[in-house]
Order: structure tokens, then sequence, then C-alpha cells
């Protein structure tokens, strides 16, 4: 595509396949320098090109002051949808600051015939309502302290990185990042007789077959749904309406920094 964006200096927080496709597309041009941010959780994460930057800023007040230091002219928040409270930092440091902010977030899937979903608004409600014994845990490394008290139950747990404690006592771990597929998925449901499918409501297709798996199986679906992006603060669902987003905010120049 033919892209014309905005001169300036852009902090993509990242670490989605939405925020690598936007750094890629932004790459190389010399209207547009990117900088992307990492949160660093990930001990190997894939490679992004152009400048990177890798942990925290010290919440929103350290944010600000990094936007101002480094002349910061737009920021796109393309992280994870569970990565709430990043999303709020951005939101209060732009702000403060008068940075234009964008958040690019894919949609959250849908329900389909046959699907038996049961909808939660958090992991500890998700760990309170799990309707069978052998569980399937795919809400990620960090959040399974939710499910530690849980000695009964059985859980196949799967993330990129190892989990750290505390983990629920009867717990198998497998180490794995997608994209997977519907008959991989369905195959490991069933060398480990799963009979709950727990994952959060991320969106997206490269994790998405788990679901028509437990569809084709006939398992029930503990989705934890995501926070909403805050009132006020523009969203987007695709990387070309971001890059159109910055061609856009051409208003501000090189290094403005919103000053």
């Amino acid at each position: 595509m033919t892209f014309s964006p905005a001169t300036g200096r852009v902090l993509l927080l990242g670490g989605t396949g939405e925020a690598r496709r936007l750094a890629a597309l932004l790459d190389g041009d010399p209207a547009v320098e990117v900088i992307s941010s990492l949160a660093g959780r990930t001990a190997a994460p894939r490679a992004l090109p152009g400048r990177v930057r890798v942990g925290g800023f010290g919440g929103a007040e350290g944010l600000a002051a990094w936007l101002r230091d480094e002349r910061i002219g737009a920021v796109v928040d393309a992280t994870h949808p569970f990565a709430a409270r990043m999303t709020a930092n951005a939101v209060r440091a732009c702000a403060d600051t008068g940075v234009p902010l964008l958040v690019l977030r894919r949609p959250g899937w849908s329900r389909g015939p046959g699907d038996d979903w049961r909808r939660v608004p958090s992991l500890a409600a998700a760990a309170a309502s799990l309707p069978g014994e052998r569980v399937f845990l795919t809400t990620g490394r960090t959040g399974l302290a939710a499910f530690a008290g849980d000695d009964r139950r059985r859980f196949l747990v799967r993330s990129v990185d190892p989990p750290e404690p505390p983990l629920p006592p009867r717990t198998t771990v497998v180490l794995a990042r997608g994209p997977f597929t519907v008959e991989g998925e369905t195959a490991l449901m069933r060398e480990h007789r799963i009979d709950v499918l727990v994952t959060k409501d991320s969106g997206g297709a490269m994790t998405a077959a788990k679901l028509t798996a437990a569809r084709d199986l006939g398992l029930p679906v503990v989705l934890v749904d995501r926070e909403p992006v805050p009132d006020g603060v523009p969203v987007t669902a695709t990387v070309e309406d971001a890059a159109a987003w910055l061609a856009r905010a051409g208003r501000f120049r090189p290094g403005s920094g919103g000053a």
C-alpha cells in the first residue's frame, strides 16, 4: 500500500502481531521514526524492525517524562487487549503531555453456532466457576495465581515462557508459541482428556483454533472478558486504519512532543 505518514517520532507500545505489522509498515519511511516498546515479559520476543526499547516506564508519570525527553509526536497503543494498566498509563501520560494517542486493538472473538461459552469478568471469576475437572488453561503465565488454590482439578497450562509460582498443585506445563492448528489443539485436548477450556477474549487468528477444537469436542469454554478502552480515546481495529490515523496526525512536528 502507499503510505504517507505524518512527519515525526512515534512511540509504538507493542508486542502484539498488530504492533509488529505496523512497525514493519512504517519502517524505512524517512518521514517517521518509530520506537517500539516491549514490556520485557517474554524472554525471546520476535524481532521488530527499527528502534526497540524493553522494560517499563515507571507508571504514567514516567511515561509522560519519557515522551517529553524523547520528543514523541504520537503514541499508538498496540499492546495486548488485556494490558489494561499500560493502556491506562498511556491515556494519562498522553493527556498530561498533549501527545495524540490511538489504541490499536483487534476485536474479540464472536460466538458461533455450537459454541458453549460462559463469559466471566475476571480470572478470579473464572476460577470460581469452573464446570470441569481437567482444565486447559491458556490465560497467560502471569494470571495463574487465581487458580493456585485449586488442589482438586488437573490443569494443563500453556505459555510461551515457563510460568512462575504460585501454580495449581496438579499442573502440567506445555511451552509453545502460536499460531496453533485445529488439528493440533484437538489432539492436545484429547491427549490430556480436557473437559473445559479457560481463556481470555484476546481475539485474533493465532490462538483461535482452540475455540474451534473445543466446539468440535463439545467442551465448554470459560471466556474472560477484556476491560473496555477508556472513554474518549480513539480506537481502531486494523493496522491500515492506524497508519491512516498517523497520516492524518500531520499537524504534529518532528519531535514536538505535543508542546
